[in-house]
């Protein structure tokens, strides 16, 4: 089932755009749930073509069960460095 980021532009993020992780693009909606949720926020930030990207999506975000545990406890919010580099420049 697609998340959020199946209404991306960024072929990064729609490349996540089917994981079991409930990702949320960079933005209000996910900012103001883990505020209201008194959630962390996981942040990932990479881009298409980064070797260790796509190895943790493979090892990690792939994963059902690393994915759950991450739906439950995070607001995981996947960014592309190359849309956004001045979260890559706060977050790296």
């Amino acid at each position: 089932m697609p998340n959020r980021l199946s209404n991306e532009t960024s072929p990064y993020l729609l490349q996540h755009a089917n994981n079991p992780v409930d990702w949320y693009p960079w933005g209000q909606e996910a900012l103001d749930r883990a505020k209201n949720e008194d959630m962390p926020i996981l942040l990932s930030i990479g881009y298409s073509a980064c070797h260790w990207c796509h190895v943790m999506e493979r090892e990690s975000f792939e994963n059902e069960e690393i994915a759950a545990l991450m739906n439950k406890h995070f607001v995981s919010i996947k960014v592309d460095r190359e849309e956004r580099p001045d979260l890559d420049a706060v977050y790296m």
